[in-house]
């Protein structure tokens, strides 16, 4: 495992970190099996673990909790995110900041997370949700002051809508953030254009999300997927979803080098920027593990590969089903 610098925390992070949104009651989440693929990944080298209270309403935080615990030798960095009060995601423009993060939500969910975690301190916190119309509220700031200050949180963060990197970019400017998480791959490209330059001016570490584009970049979804009704990518890959999607990766295919799966090169294609400090991929299964891992060697992909790849960039808007 390779490791970067995380912006102006200083931490170094493993290349890869892990998601934990599939261990919070996704079709076929196992417990048993999540905890085993989380030991494989500490004993690897991964360092960075990322979950949320929205994740199954805490159970995912709860098996973090758990992985710190039995991890106690090794520092191990732990981050959740604050539901919003109304728990719509994504955020949206006609939501005040009292709909979503007023101090009483912000203050009583910490709590809940860190009972959840059995800890007294969380490294990263982040706000679930975001508009930049919010940026300018006294209340968010003086919240995060008073959790750091009285010692439960040691950094804050913000995830950024799916499709929308900028909106947060005010936020950032207020010196108060010290992280984004943002959906970046070889279809989401945007977040180049003016986040991560305005991360590299003001030191804030940059994680990656979404690295597979919810399962096509791994190459395992076509046209005849179906997904439970309870897997919350049935109401992701509606039909014109599906499609589109499927035939952007059908594209993508014959670029993929013999005797490499397009998994790898979708994560090593985001490693090549050395901008974004960790990627946090869901990796539910230890198979999932030992591949993802793999790919933090310093190798990267090929030159020629590398900017092929670039030409697949996908730019979308936000949807009814995009959430």
């Amino acid at each position: 495992m390779k490791y970067r610098r995380f912006g102006k925390t200083n931490w170094k992070l493993g290349e890869i970190g892990y998601g934990m949104w599939g261990m919070g009651g996704w079709t076929n989440s196992d417990d048993i099996q999540s905890s085993k693929s989380l030991d494989l990944a500490v004993e690897k080298g991964v360092n960075f673990f990322d979950t949320a209270w929205g994740y199954g309403e805490g159970h995912s935080e709860k098996l973090l909790g758990k992985l710190l615990k039995r991890h106690q030798n090794k520092k191990l960095y732990s981050a959740s995110k604050l539901p919003p009060k109304n728990f719509k995601w994504p955020a949206k423009s006609e939501y005040s900041f009292f709909d979503s993060y007023p101090r009483n939500h912000i203050l009583d969910y910490t709590e809940k997370t860190l009972k959840n975690l059995d800890l007294e301190k969380i490294d990263l916190l982040q706000f679930h949700t975001w508009d930049d119309s919010w940026s300018e509220i006294d209340e968010w700031k003086r919240s995060i002051d008073d959790l750091k200050n009285s010692g439960k949180i040691t950094a804050i963060g913000i995830s950024m809508n799916r499709w929308e990197p900028e909106n947060g970019i005010k936020a950032l400017k207020t010196g108060l953030i010290d992280s984004v998480q943002v959906i970046y791959n070889i279809f989401d490209q945007a977040p180049e254009d003016k986040l991560f330059p305005i991360c590299k001016e003001l030191d804030i570490g940059i994680i990656a999300r979404v690295p597979f584009d919810e399962g096509t970049l791994t190459g395992n979804i076509n046209l005849n997927t179906v997904f439970p009704k309870d897997d919350w990518r049935s109401t992701y890959f509606v039909p014109e979803n599906l499609k589109s999607s499927v035939n952007k990766v059908d594209k993508i295919r014959p670029l993929i080098p013999v005797k490499k799966t397009m998994a790898e090169v979708a994560l090593r294609f985001i490693l090549m920027n050395k901008e974004v400090s960790t990627i946090i991929p869901g990796m539910r299964k230890k198979k999932n593990v030992i591949s993802n891992i793999s790919t933090s060697d310093g190798k990267g992909i090929d030159h020629i590969l590398f900017e092929e790849l670039k030409k697949h960039r996908w730019d979308r808007k936000p949807t009814s089903w995009s959430q």
